[in-house]
């Protein structure tokens, strides 16, 4: 299995579709892998169960290459449910069969993934630090005698280790998030009711999330897009507005004007180190107030948001409280302390807050936190488990009460070789606008996959093209820079690249069109590559823009050097007889360079 390690999900699917390897010897070779006494794991499936999914696999024959996740292994948080597995959320006496998977995993599994394991975290997912468990205290993929991070802990270092190329998780109150920046790799927060819930052990269900751990932005992606969409039969679920939004080339973000360390001058340092890298990459950082964010982070485990996470477990509690961790057991019981109207009149804030943060984001494309202020040892968390883990949560606390969206990245390592990690945070449904920028960051400043010490293969940024959008190829007077470029900037379109098409088209200058536009004619004789640019139009706006483009143009489906085929400017072949064939130049910006000089 050392030859996969660290690998990503586009290589195992490559090794598959190459005849590499094969689903089942590999994966059996995996589960091998797999340690009983490793506290990361709370139930590894056997050998049986295994072959299971395997069979199901080969039953859909040839077909089932194609499908998005083939054969790509993963794990699940033991607070979401595995058909037939057991589901413990970390305390033995809560254990129970699960009667069918989960939505997230049917989706993935549905879609070629493979389970191999439920994993650790901080029981009944209370907690950010991994300690709080009887499996046993997860430890950080770096260092042993610090904390990986919780509640998520197990599926964290699952991904980190390099042993899976992602998992899942969930996220309240920084679960997917923080075991993402002790660990060196991707924890995507998606904005509540994006993926369902149902299946998911409760912690605050109408906060809670299912997250995805990864070890690029990319899987996070690939995973993200497999699992979202509306379930009817999940209460929270809801239906993501169409088209998705995305930053400015140069974007804005809100840092805190204050900021908590709690003694750790290596993580201030690294924060300091990353703002510089965000200013070269030509973001505009903002200092903002986050007092709305930290008062409204308060509400969360200091007021009747606990009688939330004791509604879920209320009839087990009744009578097993004995049998729960003891740091659990007391902040579950603080839910006596609230009344109805407590809950009320804390809903009231919520909202007064929520809306506070929103119209503070409104100036800005998103916030940018440190994931969490320190990173503690097993030791520290020991000697004051609750306070500690409340330093955790700062910069955490507050996102899915605001109903925010998030996406947590590595942000390379400390000067003592321990990972930092940032977060950016962004209002419900910004969740493509975090990824496309997160693209930008990992292209900007690679890090190592996990604790692996491999550095990320390279990716093909902006290769999907998002829901509500079309993919335009433009080639004359709608380039960047160009006199009609305003047209597509006027509709928030996006620019994704600048490629070539394939080796089948030339280039005229038209005459007589003001301003100068070209025309690119496909042919059958000898052609060339021509120089494009990518653009992603709404779907809403595309309409308006055909509608300004004058004969003899128009729109058809252009084919680029890479061989994807995307919409694009063509030409009327009669429009280019007596037009000057500018082919040898190899795109409009030379030509037009030409007539000025």
């Amino acid at each position: 299995m050392s030859d996969q390690l660290g690998w990503t999900i586009g290589e195992w699917l490559s090794a598959y579709r190459e005849q590499q390897l094969k689903p089942r010897a590999v994966l059996h070779a995996l589960r091998q892998q797999l340690r009983g006494d490793d506290p990361a794991w709370i139930y590894i499936l056997s050998t049986a169960e295994l072959d299971a999914q395997l069979d199901q696999l080969d039953a859909a024959g040839a077909d089932a290459l194609k499908l998005p996740l083939y054969g790509v292994p993963f794990v699940v948080k033991d607070n979401i449910d595995v058909a037939g597995i057991p589901t413990t959320a970390a305390c033995p006496a809560f254990t129970y069969i699960a009667n069918a998977d989960a939505t997230s995993v049917a989706k993935l599994r549905a879609a070629g993934a493979i389970v191999l394991a439920k994993t650790n975290l901080d029981q009944f997912a209370t907690g950010l630090v991994g300690t709080r468990s009887p499996y046993g205290a997860v430890p950080n993929t770096f260092n042993p005698d610090y904390v990986s991070g919780g509640s998520s802990s197990g599926s964290a270092v699952a991904v980190a280790s390099g042993l899976f190329p992602f998992s899942l998780g969930t996220d309240t109150a920084g679960s997917g998030r923080v075991p993402a920046g002790f660990n060196n790799i991707v924890g995507l927060k998606p904005t509540k009711g994006r993926f369902s819930t149902l299946g998911v052990v409760p912690a605050c269900r109408s906060l809670d999330c299912v997250s995805i751990f990864s070890l690029t932005v990319d899987d996070a992606e690939q995973v993200a897009r497999v699992m979202e969409g509306f379930d009817s039969a999940d209460g929270y679920s809801r239906t993501a507005p169409t088209p998705a939004t995305f930053f400015a080339s140069k974007p804005r973000f809100g840092i805190p004007a204050e900021l908590m360390w709690f003694g750790d001058s290596e993580s201030e340092f690294a924060w300091h180190k990353t703002l510089a890298q965000f200013i070269e990459l030509g973001a505009e950082l903002i200092p903002i107030d986050f007092t709305p964010m930290q008062t409204l982070a308060q509400l969360l485990y200091g007021g009747p948001w606990v009688a939330e996470r004791h509604a879920a477990i209320a009839e087990f509690m009744a009578e097993h409280a004995e049998q729960m961790n003891p740091v659990v057991r007391g902040i579950v019981k603080q839910a006596v302390n609230f009344t109805a109207t407590d809950a009320y009149n804390a809903e009231y804030a919520r909202a007064d807050l929520a809306r506070a943060i929103q119209t503070q984001m409104a100036s800005v494309d998103a916030l940018l936190v440190p994931t969490a202020p320190r990173l503690p040892t097993i030791a520290e968390v020991d000697a004051d488990p609750v306070i500690v883990n409340s330093q955790l949560g700062t910069w955490t606390n507050f996102v899915n009460l605001a109903d925010c969206s998030a996406l947590a990245l590595p942000a390379g390592l400390r000067n003592d070789g321990l990972p930092f990690g940032i977060t950016l945070i962004a209002p419900a449904w910004q969740d493509a606008a975090l990824a496309e920028f997160g693209q930008r960051w990992e292209k900007a400043a690679p890090w190592t996959l996990g604790a692996t010490r491999r550095v990320a293969p390279p990716t093909e940024i902006n290769a999907q093209v998002p829901a509500g959008y079309v993919r335009l190829a433009v080639v004359g007077a709608h380039l960047t820079g160009m006199p009609l470029n305003t047209q597509l900037i006027e509709r928030k379109a996006r620019f994704v690249e600048s490629t070539f098409t394939a080796d089948c088209y030339r280039l005229f200058a038209l005459p007589n069109t003001t301003p100068p536009k070209p025309g690119l004619i496909r042919t059958h004789d000898k052609g060339a590559e021509i120089i494009v640019e990518l653009w992603d139009v709404p779907t809403h706006h595309f309409g308006s823009f055909v509608a300004l483009i004058p004969a003899p143009l128009g729109i058809g489906t252009l084919t680029l050097k890479d061989g994807r085929e995307v919409k694009g400017f063509i030409c009327e072949g009669a429009a280019v007889e007596g037009a000057k064939d500018i082919t040898q130049l190899g795109g409009w910006r030379a030509y037009i360079k030409s007539l000025t000089a």
